[in-house]
C-alpha cells in the first residue's frame, strides 16, 4: 500500500492517531508494502497466484460464492473490496509468479515485505534479499498451519526505534529532592512514578535546587515513590515545587536472517504454564517445511495425539479465529517497521490452539474429511461434530463497534447461528455508524455513516456467509430493556458475548448472565492493549467478581481555582460547556414545561413559594440575548469573567505571599498562581473563544446567524464597541482544599436581596411582553467532539487554552484536548482483529464443553510486545456451614402465593436449605433486619405487601444473611433467594 504525503483525516483516523501519533502517521501515508499470499492471513493481499476455491470462503471473508464460481484470481477478486476499505490508500494488484528463480530487484521500491503461504525456502531467499539490501527492506512472515501459526520478524542490522513503549509521559509532582550523592526525589501524595532504573526523567519549575530545571538525569528506582538522579550535593537546596517527565529514550535493535534463526531461534513466550512450548511448535513447524520440500504437499488428515501429530493432522485446515489473532499481531508489526515506533518483536511468536483439538483426538478420520463446502478447512481442525454445534449455535452479542465487527466475521467464517440448523446471532447496539468509526470497524463503508451499527453489520455479516441468520436490534442492554431481554430471551440463548466500551455496561450484562447461568466472553482494547476474559457457569469467576480500581477524580477545588496539570484545564472547559449549553438550557426548559405561566409563577413567588430551580430560570430569562450582536457581547463578557477577573478575584484573597499556619507558602506546587488576562483582539486564541461561545449561545437562544456574522471583520467590529466595566474584586470564600464542599453537599441559598431582584426580573419580562412561547424554550446542545463544524470542540480547545495561559500551564494541542474532553479511548484496528479473534477461539471451547483447564484468559500488549495467557479464575465458594456452601453461579429458590408472609420464606429458606436468615433486603429496601425497630411486626406481612411487585413481576431475587457461627464474627452472605409470588412461576394476581 502507498500514499503520498497527506495532511491527516482526523475524522477517520482519531482514534489511531492517539495510538501511533502524527509522525508514524505520515511515514505510513509514504510507505510502500508487498503482501504475499491470499488465506487466511494475506486478506489485504497484493500478489497471489492462486484461484479462488470453495475452502477459500472460510477463512477470506474478503471473497465471495461469486468469485468461486468464476474461479477468479485471489488477489483481483479481494482487490475491490480492499480498495474500499480507504480512499486514502492506494491498491495494486500482482499474480506474477514468485518462485525461486524469480529476479527479486522488483522489491527494492517497497519498504516491508509480508509473506504467507509461502514455502520456507522461497521465504529464506527473500530474506536474505531484505536484509542484505541496503538501506534494508523490513520483512515479516506469516504462516498458519491448522492448529498452529507463526510469525518472524527481521527489520535488519540496526533498525532504530523513536518510542519503545508508546506510553504517554504524565507530570509528576515532585515533594523533596535531598542535597547528597546521590540526591533522592519523593513523589507528592505517595504516586507511584512508574519508573524503571536506566531510564531519565526532565525536571521543571523546581524551586530552590533551579539548576536541575530543564536537565534530564538518569534514575535509580529506590521505591515505588523514590528514585535516585545522580549527585545532588553542590545543587542549591531544594525549596519547593517541581515536576518531572519521563524522557523518551530511541533504542537500536539488531536482526539476524531467517536462516540463522532456524538453529538458535529467539521466541516471545505467551503461555508461562508451557515454557517450552514455542521450541517445540518451531521444531514441529520446521518438520513440517520439510514435508513440503520434500513431497511438494502438505500432510494427510490423520490422527491426533501429540503436537507433533496434532499440526500434521490439521495442517491442511484452517482456524479462522487464530489466523485472525495473528494476523492482528503481525500487522502492528508492519506499522512498526514502516514507522519506528514501539517496539519491534524478536523474533519469532508461535501460537497454537492445541486445547481445541486435544478433546478431539478419539473421534474417527471421517469426522475431519471434507465435505465440498466452506467449513472443510475448519473441519480439518475441529471435525464435522463440532461444526453442527457452531451452526446451531444461539449467541447474544452486545455491541457492534469495533470488536463486534470482528467478532460478526469470525462468527462467519466459523458457520456460527446458520439458519437451516435453527441458530441465530441476535445482535444490538442503539449507535449510528460515524466516521471515525470507519477506519477500524471493517463492515462499515462510507455510504453507511450516520445508519445503524447493528443493521448495517448485520447486512455485511450476511454477504460474508448468507447461511446465518442475524437479528440486529438498536436497544442498549440495561434495566430498562429487560421487558425485552427478559429471562425467557436468555433461556433461547447459548451464549453471551460483549463488545462493550465501558464498565457498567459490562457488568450489567455480567450479571444477567450469571443470573440466567449463561457462558459470557468478554474483550476489550486500549491502543495496542488488549484483554479477553472467560466466563463459564459453575467453573469461573465472573466479570462482577474483580473490580478495577476506580477512576481517579479531580478534586472540586482544583477544577474551580487551582489548576495543576493540562488534564484539570480541560475537564474545567469540558465542564463549562455542559452546564452553559446543556444543563441550564435543559433546566430551564424541564421548568416552563412545568410551570407553563410566567403569571403564576410570579405570584407564586411573591408569595414566597419554594419553586426549584426558579431564580436561576428567571436569570436565564432575563438576560436572554434577542440578536447576534447580544451573544456577541456576552461570550465577551464571559471572557472577562474566565480569564481576569477570576485570576484578580483569586490573587486578591490569596496574595502570591499568603502562608499557610505552618509558615510554608500557600503558592507553592501543586498549587499555580493564576495572571489576569487582557483581551487582545488580535490574539487568534482570544477570537475563537469568543466567536466558538457567541456561536453556541445563539444556537440554544434559538438566534440565526450567518457565515459573514463568523466574519473576523464582523466580529472585530462588535468587539470594538464593547465596553466592560472596571472590575474590584470582593471579600469572598474561596474553597481550598482545607474547606472545599464537593457540590452535592452545597446547599444553594438564596439572599432576600436575591429573591427580589428576581421578583423584580420576571415583572419586568413580563411588563415587556418578554415571556412569548418561543422564548420560554431553549435548544440544548449535547456535546458531539467529532463534528469539528458545529464549534464545540472550538470552544473546550479555547476555553482550556486560556486557562492554561492563566495558570502558566503548557497548553495542550487540539488533538489530546479532543482525546481528554470527549473521553476518547485509543484505538487501532490490529488489537481489535487479535482479541477478537482470541476469545474467538475460546467460543469453539465452550460450544465443546470443555473442562476448567482448557479455558485461557489473555492479555496483550503489541507495542512492546507482550502475551500473556492465563488460566480463567477458578469459581470460589463460600462457606456458610460446614456442610452448607455457595458460588455466584449458585441460586436458591423458593415458590410463594398471594398470602405468603415474610416469616413464611423465613421458614422456607430454613427447611429447604438449612440455616436461617437473620437478614432480608430487596436491591436497596431492608425487608427485614431484626434489631431495626418495627421490623419483627413485617413477619406477619405477605411478601406481595412488603415487595410492592409491579403486575407482570414473576419474581424477585432477594438477598440474605446469615448469623454466624460464633459469636462476634459478622453476618455471613449467602447466594440469591428467587422468590416467586406464585407457585407455578406466572405474573402474580393483584
Amino acid at each position: 500500500m502507498s500514499a503520498d504525503s497527506m495532511e491527516i483525516d482526523d475524522s477517520l483516523y482519531s482514534r489511531q492517531r492517539y495510538v501511533l501519533g502524527d509522525s508514524a502517521m505520515q511515514q505510513m501515508a509514504q510507505s510502500s508494502v508487498f503482501l504475499s499470499g491470499m488465506g487466511g492471513l494475506g486478506v489485504l493481499t497484493l500478489h497471489d497466484t492462486k484461484q479462488c476455491e470453495t475452502w477459500d470462503l472460510g477463512s477470506n471473508f474478503f471473497l465471495r460464492q461469486d468469485d468461486v464460481l468464476t474461479q477468479r484470481n485471489r488477489a483481483l477478486a479481494v482487490h475491490p473490496r480492499v480498495a474500499e476499505l480507504n480512499p486514502y490508500v492506494h491498491v495494486d494488484t500482482s499474480s506474477s509468479s514468485l518462485d525461486l528463480s524469480t529476479d527479486l530487484s522488483f522489491l527494492k521500491r517497497y519498504q516491508c515485505v509480508i509473506l504467507t503461504e509461502t514455502r520456507l525456502s522461497l521465504q529464506k531467499k527473500i530474506n536474505d534479499f531484505c536484509h542484505f539490501h541496503q538501506p534494508p527492506i523490513r520483512f515479516i512472515g506469516c504462516d498458519a498451519y491448522g492448529i498452529c501459526v507463526r510469525v518472524f520478524c527481521d527489520f535488519g542490522d540496526q533498525f532504530e526505534v523513536s518510542d519503545p513503549t508508546g506510553e504517554e509521559a504524565k507530570e509528576m509532582f515532585i515533594q523533596n529532592i535531598t542535597q547528597g550523592k546521590p540526591g533522592v526525589v519523593t513523589c507528592m501524595d505517595s504516586r507511584t512514578h512508574g519508573l524503571q532504573t536506566g531510564q531519565s526523567v526532565l525536571f521543571r519549575e523546581v524551586n530552590g535546587m533551579d539548576s536541575l530545571n530543564g536537565t534530564a538525569r538518569q534514575v535509580t528506582v529506590l521505591s515505588p515513590y523514590s528514585f535516585t538522579i545522580g549527585d545532588t550535593s553542590c545543587l542549591q537546596p531544594y525549596a519547593h515545587g517541581g515536576f518531572f517527565l519521563l524522557v523518551k529514550t530511541p533504542r537500536t535493535y539488531s536482526f539476524e536472517t531467517m536462516e540463522q534463526q532456524l538453529s538458535e531461534p529467539q521466541v516471545l513466550t505467551p503461555d508461562f504454564s508451557k515454557p517450552e512450548a514455542p521450541l517445540q511448535i518451531h521444531a514441529a513447524m520446521l518438520a513440517l517445511d520439510a514435508f513440503q520440500e520434500q513431497h511438494n504437499r502438505l500432510p494427510n488428515i490423520g490422527c491426533c495425539q501429540d503436537l507433533v501429530r496434532c499440526l500434521s493432522r490439521t495442517a491442511q485446515g484452517s482456524l479462522p479465529p487464530l489466523a485472525a489473532a495473528v494476523g492482528g499481531i503481525a500487522s502492528q508489526e508492519v506499522l512498526k517497521a514502516l514507522t519506528g515506533k514501539f517496539a519491534p518483536l524478536q523474533q519469532w511468536f508461535y501460537l497454537d490452539a492445541i486445547e481445541v483439538v486435544k478433546p478431539l483426538q478419539s473421534l474417527s478420520a471421517e469426522e475431519f474429511s471434507p465435505r465440498g463446502d466452506r467449513y472443510d478447512g475448519l473441519r480439518v481442525c475441529i471435525g464435522e461434530t463440532m461444526c453442527l454445534e457452531l451452526h446451531k449455535l444461539r449467541v447474544f452479542m452486545v455491541g457492534c463497534g469495533a470488536i463486534g465487527c470482528e467478532m460478526l466475521k469470525n462468527f462467519a467464517l466459523l458457520g456460527v447461528g446458520l439458519a437451516k440448523s435453527s441458530g441465530e446471532v441476535c445482535v444490538t447496539d442503539p449507535d449510528l455508524i460515524e466516521k471515525s468509526n470507519l477506519n477500524r470497524q471493517f463492515l462499515f463503508r462510507s455510504q453507511h455513516i450516520q445508519k445503524p451499527k447493528s443493521t448495517t453489520a448485520a447486512v455485511a455479516t450476511l454477504e460474508i456467509n448468507p447461511e446465518m441468520q442475524v437479528d440486529a436490534h438498536l436497544n442498549k442492554v440495561c434495566p430498562a430493556t429487560e421487558g425485552v431481554y427478559n429471562d425467557l430471551f436468555y433461556s433461547r440463548l447459548h451464549l453471551v458475548v460483549t463488545a462493550l466500551d465501558n464498565v457498567e455496561a459490562r457488568r450489567y450484562v455480567d450479571s444477567r448472565s450469571v443470573s440466567n447461568q449463561k457462558a459470557l466472553l468478554d474483550s476489550g482494547t486500549m491502543g495496542t492493549k488488549g484483554h479477553t476474559e472467560i466466563i463459564v457457569p459453575n467453573l469461573t469467576e465472573s466479570y462482577n467478581s474483580h473490580r478495577d480500581p476506580p477512576e481517579e477524580e479531580i478534586p472540586f477545588c482544583t477544577l474551580k481555582s487551582f489548576p495543576a496539570v493540562i488534564e484539570h484545564t480541560i475537564q474545567w472547559a469540558r465542564d463549562k460547556f455542559e452546564s452553559a449549553f446543556a444543563h441550564k438550557p435543559t433546566i430551564y426548559n424541564m421548568f416552563w414545561q412545568t410551570h407553563s405561566s410566567a403569571e403564576a409563577v410570579l405570584q407564586r413567588m411573591q408569595q414566597r413559594e419554594t419553586l426549584e430551580g426558579a431564580f436561576q430560570v428567571v436569570k436565564l430569562l432575563s438576560r436572554r440575548p434577542s440578536q447576534w450582536e447580544h451573544c456577541i457581547i456576552l461570550a465577551r463578557l464571559k471572557f472577562d469573567k474566565y480569564f481576569k477577573r477570576k485570576a484578580l478575584q483569586l490573587l486578591h484573597s490569596f496574595p502570591l505571599d499568603t502562608r499557610l499556619k505552618d509558615g510554608s507558602l500557600f503558592w507553592q506546587s501543586p498549587k499555580r498562581p493564576p495572571s489576569p488576562i487582557e483581551f487582545d483582539l488580535k490574539d487568534s486564541l482570544h477570537f475563537s473563544f469568543v466567536v466558538s461561545a457567541a456561536r453556541l449561545y445563539a444556537e440554544i437562544y434559538n438566534i440565526p446567524y450567518s457565515e459573514k456574522d463568523l466574519s473576523q471583520e464582523a466580529v472585530s467590529r462588535m468587539l470594538s464597541e464593547i465596553t466592560i466595566p472596571e472590575y474590584r474584586p470582593a471579600e469572598k470564600r474561596i474553597e481550598t482544599d482545607e474547606n472545599v464542599k464537593k457540590p452535592d453537599q452545597m446547599k444553594l441559598s438564596v439572599s432576600s436581596e436575591e429573591e427580589r431582584e428576581a421578583i423584580a426580573q420576571l415583572e419586568e419580562a413580563i411588563t415587556a411582553d418578554h415571556v412569548t412561547p418561543e422564548r420560554l424554550r431553549m435548544s440544548p446542545r449535547m456535546f458531539e467532539k467529532d463534528d469539528d463544524l458545529n464549534g464545540h470542540m472550538d470552544f473546550v480547545a479555547a476555553a482550556s487554552s486560556l486557562r492554561a495561559r492563566m495558570y502558566s500551564i503548557e497548553v495542550a494541542d487540539r488533538l489530546k484536548t479532543k482525546r481528554i474532553a470527549g473521553k476518547i479511548i485509543p484505538a487501532i484496528a490490529t488489537a481489535t482483529a487479535a482479541v477478537a479473534g482470541l476469545v474467538s477461539l475460546e467460543l469453539v471451547k465452550v460450544v465443546g464443553g470443555y473442562g476448567f483447564e482448557s479455558f485461557n484468559n489473555c492479555f496483550f500488549n503489541l507495542a512492546i510486545p507482550v502475551m500473556v495467557l492465563t488460566e480463567a479464575a477458578p469459581v470460589k465458594r463460600t462457606q456458610i456451614r460446614e456442610d452448607i456452601s455457595f458460588s455466584i453461579w449458585d441460586r436458591w429458590t423458593v415458590w410463594g402465593h398471594q398470602h405468603f408472609s415474610l416469616s413464611d420464606f423465613i421458614k422456607a429458606v430454613l427447611v429447604n436449605y438449612g440455616v436461617e436468615p437473620t437478614m432480608v433486603v430487596h436491591g436497596v429496601k431492608m425487608l427485614y433486619v431484626p434489631v431495626m425497630p418495627g421490623h419483627n411486626k413485617r413477619l406477619k406481612l405477605t411478601m406481595q405487601k412488603l415487595i410492592k411487585p409491579s403486575v407482570d413481576r414473576r419474581y424477585v431475587d432477594l438477598t440474605v444473611s446469615f448469623a454466624p457461627e460464633s459469636d462476634g464474627d459478622e453476618d455471613l452472605p449467602g447466594p440469591p433467594v428467587r422468590y416467586y409470588f406464585s407457585p407455578d412461576g406466572d405474573a402474580h394476581s393483584a
